[in-house]
């Protein structure tokens, strides 16, 4: 039986949970023999008094294991990107049986972290192998939260959430509300993940950049590498990140339909850590829970809508450039949460009436010249600015008693120069409510920096109901294409086109 609404407090004992779930079942004479969660939440309400809020399937077997149809499908399968979409995809196709060869331009995870720690020593970029580019994308260099808005009807998250505990995920990532596994432990289960691909006859290649999509009579050919490397295929899945620029526009000039998207701009935030954790649950330090999270959200009178996004509690702010002469940053945390600052981007709803022409790729553009301008203030070095300063508009000289928790080189910007006027008067506008919502988020010492200019693609590759783009046998998928938003999405997109071409392409072929 499903027992929803099972109240315990945080630290309690098997007794409690046992009369907790007779309580919500209204059976006192209810026998427990076993007991799985399916969901927990925190309460936080009556803080520092806080509580579970659980869904517990009690005296109930696992599920059991759905059955997949033979795909009659054959030849090979190219997955273009080795992030969240691309590994998943390639791995269910592997799963099946069937010819897969996973090409990223990056490299492995064990290569690209030398190459990142690297680049934030000494500020020197490889712009094939960075934060966003290489194993696993760019959600390896994040806090690997794997919370998503997305509703599944289709049962893809559980299996998502089950394959990254399969990797040595913890448990909990499969019931908690805000899963995470952190930066310094998905680097690991991303290595198992390919090894399972390759453990399953598929074929993973590392500085393998696609240069072009060979085409013929609007079909799918092969694809040509970087190396002059040809490879014959009638089917490429297209994972590539929301920052594979370039390939943006080799699509373009193939001819492949896309369309500019709104996305959100902005700044990320930090404050001391111990200061959000009393807000949120009323205590500096609940060991049980770790640093806490939080979300803030609002709507400005010109009806722009600004809000956290990215939020990494003890986490850092990290510079995750891809491009020279350009600088963007990003947030992360490791799986103990354990710095000194929480922080968040704090981004503003845009939408292609910002960018500065009506081409698709318009909004690319229009990140390019916001992150130029970030690199130009600091040469390089991530600009930050006290936010009692960057609400008067002036540079600032000195810290208060929040100091910058980053990864790579600083320094002071005056981030007003970096941002349209629009953005940073609904920044100027917002900030000052979630200091209403959580007191001390708008202290003048609070730090800004910038640009978040990458919370998802600028682009949408269009793709019918089957799938596929306009070109035959090519299938954007993942964040990219503009079809996920977050590392869970992305990975039940990369599923989802998989599963298109293993088990619906034979009767798309008979139409």
């Amino acid at each position: 039986m499903i027992v929803s609404d099972v109240k315990v407090p945080i630290r309690h004992s098997e007794a409690d949970l046992i009369r907790a779930i007779k309580k919500a079942a209204k059976k006192k004479d209810l026998r427990i023999r076993s007991v799985r969660i399916l969901k927990r939440s925190i309460d936080a309400r009556k803080k520092p008094d806080l509580f579970y809020v659980m869904k517990l399937a009690v005296n109930e077997p696992e599920p059991a294991v759905e059955k997949r149809p033979e795909s009659l499908i054959t030849g090979r399968n190219i997955v273009i990107g080795a992030g969240p979409a691309g590994l998943f995809a390639a791995r269910t196709l592997a799963e099946a049986g069937k010819e897969v060869i996973l090409l990223e331009r990056g490299k492995c995870v064990e290569e690209r972290s030398k190459d990142v720690e690297r680049f934030f020593e000494t500020g020197v970029l490889d712009p094939e192998d960075n934060v966003q580019f290489g194993e696993g994308g760019a959600g390896t260099f994040s806090d690997g939260k794997l919370n998503t808005l997305t509703v599944d009807k289709s049962g893809l998250n559980g299996r998502v959430l089950q394959i990254f505990t399969d990797a040595g995920a913890d448990e909990s990532i499969r019931y908690d509300q805000r899963p995470h596994i952190g930066t310094d432990k998905l680097k690991g289960i991303v290595t198992t993940i390919r090894r399972d691909i390759e453990k399953m006859g598929g074929e993973v290649r590392f500085s393998a950049k696609v240069e072009r999509i060979r085409t013929e009579d609007g079909a799918v050919t092969g694809v040509e590498l970087a190396n002059g490397e040809v490879i014959p295929t009638e089917r490429v899945i297209l994972a590539i990140g929301h920052s594979a620029r370039d390939t943006f526009y080799m699509l373009k000039d193939l001819g492949v339909q896309m369309e500019a998207k709104p996305f959100a701009v902005g700044v990320r935030m930090e404050h001391p850590q111990a200061m959000i954790t009393m807000d949120q649950y009323g205590t500096p330090d609940y060991e049980e829970l770790g640093a806490a999270p939080y979300k803030v959200t609002a709507k400005t009178a010109g009806g722009r809508g600004v809000y956290s996004f990215c939020m990494c509690p003890g986490g850092y702010v990290v510079n995750a450039s891809s491009e020279p002469g350009k600088l963007c940053i990003n947030g992360m945390s490791y799986s103990g949460r354990d710095g000194e600052n929480a922080n968040a981007a704090i981004v503003v709803q845009v939408t292609p009436d910002d960018y500065p022409s009506d081409d698709p790729l318009a909004g690319v553009e229009f990140q390019r010249a916001l992150e130029k301008k970030a690199f130009d203030a600091c040469v390089g070095k991530i600009p930050v600015q006290l936010y009692e300063d960057y609400d008067a508009n002036r540079l600032s000289d000195g810290f208060g008693d929040v100091h910058p928790q980053m990864k790579g080189a600083y320094g002071f910007g005056n981030v007003n120069d970096i941002l349209p006027e629009p953005l940073n008067a609904a920044l100027k506008e917002a900030i000052p409510k979630f200091g209403r919502m959580i007191k001390g988020y708008d202290r003048p010492d609070a730090l800004i920096s910038a640009v978040e200019a990458r919370t998802s693609s600028p682009v949408r590759i269009v793709r019918n109901e089957h799938g596929e783009s306009n070109i035959r046998g090519l299938y954007p998928c993942g964040e990219g294409a503009g079809y996920a938003g977050g590392i869970t999405s992305a990975a039940m997109d990369g599923i989802r086109i998989a599963e298109y071409i293993l088990y619906q392409e034979n009767e798309h072929d008979s139409e």
